[in-house]
């Protein structure tokens, strides 16, 4: 699977996936690991260890290493940043996100709202990934072409948005959206060669999405793998032009 800017190389391109212990983040590990056509060091985090990502980590000492990293604290982010030193970055993909908050499920009224599971969605969801583009510019401003992506949300959309409800995380994932669109006209003028982009998933079979599972058509419920290589099929193709693209997993362009 060649792309003409991700051509097979002698040394390893270099990958960060932020939230490597969920369904998709190990998905895309365990890709990187045995499917690209060019040799990797992957830099993967996580938030709570996980014994199948422990185990890959032993299995591949020398192409994934294994960082803990909450997202929700920028001096995590600002020491993993420094700990990659002058290491440039091929691609950063991170596939953090919360869907619901402990036991509260996503708002359908307003009387459902609440302050702190509303900060939360946009700690998690919003904030965590914009301050992931603020602290990896300089690992990712060089003179190859480099992807930094961020799993968004359909639900995201204020133009598709017909039915209402889940206001937070809705919110959080129209806050993402605005946030690294932003952010793609920013690294267009001081890191041109990366490719700021926003995906969604479709519905995934993971933990984050069981709870919600049982209105899914089984035809439109993804398994992880099938998920992440429909997500990789975009990105390979991804090019710096089409930064601060939303795009679906079928490829289409959502809107805004």
């Amino acid at each position: 699977m060649a792309n003409q800017n991700f051509p097979a190389q002698n040394h390893p391109q270099t990958v960060v996936i932020v939230g490597a212990s969920g369904g998709i983040g190990l998905g895309f590990v365990r890709y990187f690991l045995e499917q690209v056509p060019f040799p990797v060091k992957i830099w993967a985090t996580y938030r709570q260890a996980i014994a199948e990502l422990e185990n890959l980590a032993k299995e591949n000492p020398d192409r994934l290493t294994l960082v803990p990293l909450d997202i929700t604290e920028e001096s995590q982010i600002a020491q993993f940043s420094q700990q990659l030193g002058k290491t440039k970055v091929d691609w950063l993909i991170n596939c953090v996100g919360i869907l619901h908050v402990e036991d509260n499920p996503p708002e359908k009224s307003l009387r459902h709202l609440q302050p702190s599971q509303l900060q939360q969605y946009f700690a998690v969801n919003s904030i965590g990934p914009v301050l992931l583009a603020k602290h990896f510019l300089p690992h990712l401003r060089h003179a190859s072409p480099s992807i930094f992506a961020t799993i968004s949300a359909k639900v995201g959309s204020i133009g598709d948005n017909q039915l209402g409800g889940w206001y937070g995380y809705r919110a959080s994932k129209a806050a993402l959206n605005m946030l690294l669109k932003n952010t793609a006209i920013e690294y267009h003028r001081v890191a041109p060669q990366c490719a700021v982009i926003l995906l969604h998933p479709g519905t995934t079979d993971t933990s984050l999405s069981q709870p919600f599972q049982k209105n899914v058509p089984p035809e439109k419920l993804f398994t992880v793998e099938r998920t992440v290589k429909q997500l990789m099929t975009i990105l390979l193709q991804v090019k710096p032009e089409n930064s601060g693209t939303f795009y679906s997993w079928d490829g289409t362009i959502l809107p805004w």
